[in-house]
């Protein structure tokens, strides 16, 4: 059983990010700080629903930035190099975030097992899933930055994105085992539960940490672009 606490914990939480993620897209397509990079209007209010309040703080320190209306204004500060690393794991982290959204619901709807194991399925469609849509979010972002056609882009966007994206989904699936076989071992927590999606929330933000080191390394060797 999940502890009152936890279902209230998960909750404020849950709707905290909603909330964020609301925010961030009313700034954006009311009050008008069109992202110069078309795909960051995608990446930020996703942040929102596994950071929250802290995607919130960053995306005003370092989203507004980048922006037609800043231009306007006359410019902001550009970002110090940890902080461009961090917006471009935030750019890995919406792809994960929305593949993983997506098969856990899909396994859970559909029972669905890998072994035996729903854990293993979990992993194998989340992994899946998040490269797929990873690949996608770093191809409309390097393809306009560097004018390039769709298979040059693509495979570009492939090489950038695998390892960040393993990288993240080290710690989100190591926090998934935690949760399945430490936390919850018998009854396992599920999607069903606000408990469970508050957990993946906790393990995003671990996925973010475990990734945010490759994509450093990536950006200084020119793999991928500091956002």
């Amino acid at each position: 059983m999940v502890p009152t606490w936890l279902d209230v914990l998960a909750w404020v939480a849950l709707l905290s990010a909603l909330t964020c993620a609301a925010e961030i897209v009313w700034d954006i397509r009311v009050r008008g700080w069109r992202q110069h990079m078309a795909v960051m209007e995608w990446v930020w209010p996703i942040t929102a629903l596994y950071a929250g309040p802290l995607a919130t703080w960053a995306y005003r320190a370092w989203g507004r930035a980048a922006t037609h209306r800043a231009d306007d204004a006359g410019g902001m500060p550009e970002k110090p190099f940890w902080a461009a690393v961090a917006v471009g794991t935030t750019h890995c982290g919406a792809g994960c975030t929305l593949g993983d959204i997506a098969a856990e619901t899909v396994v859970f709807l559909l029972g669905l097992q890998l072994a035996g194991s729903a854990l293993l399925a979990e992993y194998a469609g989340d992994f899946l899933l998040a490269l797929l849509l990873g690949v996608l979010f770093q191809y409309f972002a390097i393809a306009p930055m560097r004018g390039l056609g769709l298979r040059r882009g693509l495979a570009v966007a492939t090489k950038a994105d695998v390892l960040s994206l393993t990288a993240f989904e080290v710690g989100l699936f190591g926090w998934m085992a935690v949760m399945s076989l430490a936390l919850f071992p018998d009854p396992h927590l599920r999607p069903a539960s606000p408990a469970y999606w508050f957990l993946m929330q906790v393990g995003m933000c671990i996925g973010f940490a475990t990734s945010y080191p490759m994509n450093w390394w990536l950006v200084r060797r020119g793999v991928k672009e500091a956002m």
